[in-house]
């Protein structure tokens, strides 16, 4: 068990607990609030909760127990599909339910961990269990994903996807009609004030930019394609749920579970359809292209017969 003691500073002077706590400390926000509801936070000598504010000069206590190693564990997914290999890179079509690589709380299947009982020789560049992933798809989210095999490939997609310089295409299946049925969302995002695992529209958040067009509508949804110029963890799924048009499916950001059920669907209907980039080695563009899985395509067939 590790322990520390000190003075809150005044830079904290009113932030959250488990917002001061991972400034302070250097956890994330997510293993300090895992810190403070384990009951490890005492404030001049009261046990505090995660949305309480810290005051500068008060006393804090931190006890918590160190985080166990993550690392990647071989797991074969039958269903994750090369699309792409050479000597640089892998695209892989990520089916739903496996994470991009291991992290904490998660304990199913990983595309690393799924690269590696196939075989493959990842970069190693980045922290040790996310080796060669350069972006991430959420588990509940299928589609294109690029790995990085080579150092060199690592560095360059990194650059590539933090200078906005990658083609990322998506389908969504929304609930109701977009007004307009085309246009942009510029709208920041960052945590949720009152959730953990939740993000939302926040004045503090970081840009993000999300580019839409309607290509199909249905009696109660709208499939879009989606462009994205930025790539924020949930940011479709927020930047549609902010507009009241959450994704199909999607029950953490509040769509309908009627609408789910009729459709038979059990995550939100979001799809990372098209990839495309300069190569790293070639210096050439290359592009990259999936179909909808088995569950979506019926969800549509479902809306299509309305």
């Amino acid at each position: 068990m590790e322990y520390r003691q000190l003075p809150v500073p005044d830079g904290l002077d009113g932030d959250r607990v488990d917002s001061g706590l991972a400034k302070l400390l250097g956890f994330s926000r997510t293993f300090a609030a895992d810190v403070v509801d384990a009951g490890g936070v005492v404030v001049d000598g009261q046990v505090v909760s995660k949305s309480d504010r810290l005051r500068r000069d008060t006393w804090l206590e931190v006890s918590w127990a160190p985080r166990e190693e993550l690392r990647i564990v071989e797991t074969p997914v039958e269903d994750l599909a090369i699309i792409y290999d050479d000597d640089n890179l892998v695209v892989v079509d990520k089916p739903v339910g496996v994470a991009a690589h291991p992290s904490v709380g998660w304990t199913g299947p990983t595309v690393l961990g799924a690269l590696a009982a196939a075989g493959f020789r990842i970069s190693t560049s980045g922290a040790a269990e996310r080796a060669g992933i350069v972006h991430r798809l959420d588990a509940g989210t299928s589609g294109l994903m690029v790995v990085a095999k080579s150092e060199e490939a690592y560095t360059w997609l990194k650059r590539l996807f933090h200078d906005r310089e990658v083609d990322k295409i998506y389908h969504a299946v929304v609930q109701g009609h977009p007004d307009p049925l085309a246009g942009t969302i510029d709208a920041p995002i960052g945590r949720h004030p009152r959730s953990d695992w939740k993000f939302a529209v926040v004045a503090s958040g970081k840009p993000s930019v999300t580019h839409y067009e309607t290509i199909e509508a249905f009696p109660s949804a709208s499939l879009l394609e989606i462009h994205l110029e930025t790539g924020r963890t949930h940011q479709i799924r927020v930047h549609m749920a902010a507009q009241r048009h959450p994704c199909v499916g999607d029950a953490m950001y509040g769509a309908d579970p009627g609408i789910s059920v009729r459709l038979g669907l059990s995550r939100q209907w979001l799809h990372a359809l098209k990839l495309g980039f300069v190569h790293p080695q070639s210096r050439e563009y290359v592009s990259f292209e999936s179909t909808y899985p088995a569950d979506l395509q019926h969800a549509l067939d479902v809306l299509r017969e309305d």
